[in-house]
């Protein structure tokens, strides 16, 4: 065993187990086997998406005396709350980098995302120092965060942040020579990985898994038609009577006694939305799961599957469906009737957009 790190993924590096993290057949190797197949070739050798404990990470960078920067997912906004983070970041200086702002629509104003953000993070009773927004072509990103770490005077900095949230892709673009392996896949960074960027060393750590996420149960090919590349084009539906939504074969969403109801839906532009009448739901789900409804859960047959039913908030609202999307609902509906996998727990706010 190398005591030499992959500057691409952080693992420690090793000659001898080809299917575990930090594998290289050759010494002197900067990158594991598996970052440079991820780097060159898009290839996925093995997934890590669901062999990293949240909780340790989340226990070790709280003994740290450092300044955290909590990367969020703008996109999947809800995902990246995991149930008791406000005891992690308790007394911890924060400051949040919402990502992926190019994925929403561009009529979203700065003041309003902001105003959204800080509210959610008002109610899970987490306090912040700040907020930087940032994403691809998104002009001052960087720099606001450059300064952000600048103002850790003198202390080490910690980047955390789910898995596929944009850790590595954001630290890329903060040093002169990018080194740090970013793909689409959940769960690309292994260990903590120490780098100086103006002269300040800055952690890189492990993507948190997402207890509550759809992304946990897709096939790796899936992945590229529910992960969108570039901003989604909201799909609009205008709505009475009692409707129900497919949403590829991933989620049903039934809309009862709906009077004059805006359905908006805010997911990737690949993945296939089917809108039909609530009472032929069951049978089209029943004849068509898998091969019309697609992409599907894996090893979750849509038997299996559990229902949520909501009461509408009386304001313009969100269905979150996590690692997916959400479809934002104003007008008067008598319910919500969400059917979904029973590991997913559906989110239900007040509008984002």
């Amino acid at each position: 065993m190398m005591s030499e790190r992959c500057q691409g993924c952080g693992a420690l590096l090793q000659h001898d187990r080809p299917r575990e993290a930090g594998y290289t057949p050759k010494a002197g190797s900067a990158l594991c086997q598996r970052c440079f197949r991820l780097t060159h070739y898009d290839d996925l050798q093995f997934s890590m998406r669901e062999g990293i404990d949240p909780d340790r990470i989340l226990a070790q960078i709280h003994a740290m005396d450092a300044l955290i920067l909590w990367v969020v997912d703008l996109f999947d906004f809800e995902a990246s709350l995991l149930e008791g983070m406000n005891r992690h970041l308790f007394g911890k200086d924060v400051i949040v980098v919402g990502t992926k702002r190019d994925l929403l629509p561009e009529t979203v104003g700065s003041e309003k995302l902001a105003k959204f953000v800080y509210g959610r993070l008002k109610e899970l009773g987490i306090q912040v120092k700040g907020l930087v927004v940032t994403g691809k072509n998104i002009p001052g990103g960087p720099e606001e965060v450059l300064r952000a770490i600048e103002w850790a005077k003198g202390k080490d900095v910690v980047v955390m942040g789910m898995a596929n949230a944009g850790k590595s892709t954001l630290l890329n673009a903060l040093m002169d020579k990018p080194q740090l392996t970013s793909s689409r896949y959940p769960g690309t960074t292994l260990d903590f990985n120490p780098l100086d960027i103006h002269g300040v060393t800055v952690y890189d750590t492990p993507g948190l898994t997402p207890r509550n996420s759809m992304l946990l149960h897709l096939e790796e090919e899936d992945l590229k038609t529910v992960l969108p590349a570039k901003a989604v084009k909201p799909v609009g539906f205008q709505l009475r009577g009692d409707q129900s939504f497919a949403v590829g074969g991933l989620c049903r969403i039934d809309l009862l006694s709906c009077e004059h109801v805006s359905a908006v839906f805010y997911c990737s532009n690949l993945l296939e939305l089917h809108r039909g009448r609530a009472d032929k739901a069951d049978e089209l789900w029943q004849r068509h799961y898998g091969e019309l409804l697609r992409p599907i859960p894996d090893g979750m047959p849509y038997a299996e599957w559990t229902s949520t039913v909501l009461t509408p908030l009386g304001v313009k609202e969100d269905v979150v469906i996590p690692g997916v999307g959400w479809m934002s609902l104003s007008g008067t509906c008598g319910q919500i009737r969400v059917t979904h996998p029973q590991t997913l727990e559906i989110k239900h706010r007040k509008a984002m957009i």
